[in-house]
């Protein structure tokens, strides 16, 4: 198995089989990929996959076609359109990183791995790959499909995540001086399409010749992973208080979770369960709350079950929001919203 084999027959499969994405130039197009589309594209897919992203990043360049346009843009509008994506300090610093770009490089994204390490919010992964598939240099860009291909290709025995740096360093391996941005795209694409985590296609895999895992009859094990922790469960209550049409909402404060994200006003969020009388002590209004059923939520490190109450009233200090609007509300506050404003028990 030859770094140069692997390259060509992966190149091969990628000239005939490459995914249509709306950041993406062709392979063989002649086209430069413009590097604010590659950026927007690899900050949302962080932890979502391309079906989930793709409607947010064509609502995002319709909105702001440019880095500088988004750089210009109010900070509660791009949360907004950013609801439903998750993973919200992304939003934050997808701000930060374009008004950097827009003030201090003229709204020209830098064309190297370094330069763009530079950038506010912009990590060694992502800024492998702008350099990558945007200025077509040679840098590594390993996120979970090419670690899975690597992992397989290498049968690599040690279990994630310890074994991300020997993954990281077997894929440098295999990047060259020709073409790197579309060998990134390659890598990515067949992790995403034929080496699936379950069930990987290897009858019509280019590199079924060259994987160790394969060739051992026990390639769907790989990655190895350790065990998981279990995930702690956090109990709150949210409160839907309404007006008529409109619905009470605040703004969450700037840093944690959800941060800067309108939302229900809630307790806090904590690991006991909250009796009706402390559910209703920490009621943000005196008012005639009754109980509007539970929602769950599974977040990155924790779940969470809120418990809903619902009552009719005026109140100052928060955002009146017509029901309509509440689509822009992350999942979790979405969720409890749906549920508490269709059910009353």
């Amino acid at each position: 198995m030859t770094a140069p084999e692997i390259r060509t027959a992966l190149l091969a499969w990628y000239d005939a089989n490459a995914r249509a994405l709306p950041w993406r130039a062709p392979p063989g197009s002649g086209r430069r990929t413009d590097p604010y589309r590659v950026w927007l594209s690899e900050v949302m897919l962080q932890q979502t996959t391309v079906p989930h992203a793709t409607p947010y990043f064509l609502k995002f360049l319709q909105a702001w076609p440019s880095v500088t346009a988004l750089a210009a843009a109010d900070d509660a509008d791009v949360m907004a359109a950013w609801a439903g994506l998750g993973y919200y300090a992304r939003a934050r610093n997808l701000l930060k990183c374009a008004r950097a770009v827009a003030e201090d490089h003229g709204g020209v994204f830098p064309d190297s791995e370094a330069g763009l390490m530079r950038l506010p919010g912009l990590g060694p992964y992502t800024a492998a790959a702008v350099a990558a598939i945007a200025f077509d240099r040679p840098a590594n860009v390993v996120d979970g499909n090419v670690e899975r291909v690597i992992s397989r290709l290498f049968a690599v025995e040690e279990p994630l995540p310890a074994a991300k740096p020997e993954l990281k360093r077997l894929a440098a391996g295999l990047v060259g001086d020709e073409r790197p941005g579309d060998w990134a795209q390659a890598l990515m694409d067949l992790g995403a399409v034929v080496c699936r985590p379950k069930a990987p296609l290897c009858d019509r895999c280019p590199l079924t010749a060259h994987c160790a895992a394969y060739a051992r009859g026990d390639h769907e094990s790989f990655p190895r992973k350790s065990p998981k922790a279990e995930r702690p469960h956090r109990h709150g209550v949210a409160y839907l208080l309404t007006r008529g049409d409109e619905v009470a909402l605040v703004r969450r404060p700037p840093r944690g979770l959800l941060g800067g994200m309108l939302a229900l006003p809630t307790s806090e969020w904590r690991a006991a369960p909250f009796s009706a009388d402390e559910a209703l002590a920490a009621a943000p209004v005196a008012a005639a709350w009754r109980s509007a059923g539970a929602v769950d939520h599974v977040f990155t490190h924790f779940s969470l079950t809120l418990r809903l109450y619902r009552a009719e009233a005026d109140a100052a200090g928060v955002i009146w929001t017509r029901r309509s609007g509440l689509t822009a509300l992350p999942s979790v506050f979405l969720k409890a919203a749906k549920t508490g404003l269709n059910r009353l028990i």
